[in-house]
């Protein structure tokens, strides 16, 4: 299979040397079995990576041939970085089931701090450069496209150069507890505005209580900056 330039792809494997017996795999038919687990694994970790580096323990010699092998991963939704078990189905039906053990390395850009982010930053493009490194050392939240996290507040504080991780951010609060509200409620053809008294803060999207008057309480989503909205 051709490689698409510029991507590298580096295979390793442990060989061990031997004379199979009768009915046993032999050496030609188990580098047919470990190309095909290479082949499948370097489809499966995708182009966008600079360098795909894959070692793969063969299977024992002592094994039958695995006739017409068939590679899946054993945790599909799971990343396809450092160490992964790699389960091949052979023979008519794929009734025999053989596992390998294989590490992955994937060397592409990810996203760091440009600089030390404060707790309460909202998180800008300006806050943001890339780095190129092993996916595999990354944390298990990192993040590899930060186009998600724009307009987040940072939880807590961000040194320069560390990878960004999800839990590190939440939603920014476009209502603060104690501050007058508007809430709109409307229809078809009509839109009745109303302040009122945030009684907690609310990301976009999020369910707020608001109070008007000193007794009436209701439930208002936030809309916006010191917005909400009651669905009739």
């Amino acid at each position: 299979m051709p490689l698409p330039y510029p991507l590298r792809w580096v295979i390793l494997f442990v060989s061990i040397g031997f004379i199979a017996p009768s009915g046993m795999a032999s050496s030609d038919q188990n580098d047919e079995l470990i190309h095909r687990v290479q082949s499948f694994l370097y489809e499966m970790a995708g182009t966008e990576a600079d360098e795909v580096v894959i070692e793969l323990r063969p299977p024992s010699a002592h094994l039958p041939r695995c006739e017409s092998p068939e590679p899946f991963l054993t945790r599909p939704d799971a990343p396809l970085v450092g160490r992964i078990s790699v389960g091949v189905r052979c023979g008519e039906g794929g009734r025999q089931v053989r596992y390998l053990q294989a590490e992955v390395g994937v060397i592409a850009s990810y996203p760091v701090a440009a600089t030390d982010i404060a707790p309460g930053t909202v998180l800008t493009r300006a806050h943001l450069e890339h780095r190129e490194g092993n996916l595999a050392d990354l944390a298990r939240h990192a993040v590899r496209d930060a186009t998600e996290l724009l307009g987040q507040q940072a939880r807590r504080g961000i040194r320069a150069g560390s990878p960004l991780q999800s839990q590190f951010f939440q939603a920014r609060a476009l209502v603060e507890r104690g501050q007058t509200v508007v809430v709109e409620a409307g229809g078809a053809s009509f839109l009745v505005t109303r302040s009122g008294e945030a009684l907690e803060p609310g990301a976009l999207g999020e369910n707020v209580r608001v109070r008007f008057g000193q007794r009436e309480i209701l439930q208002a989503r936030v809309v916006g900056e010191g917005r909400l909205a009651v669905d009739l």
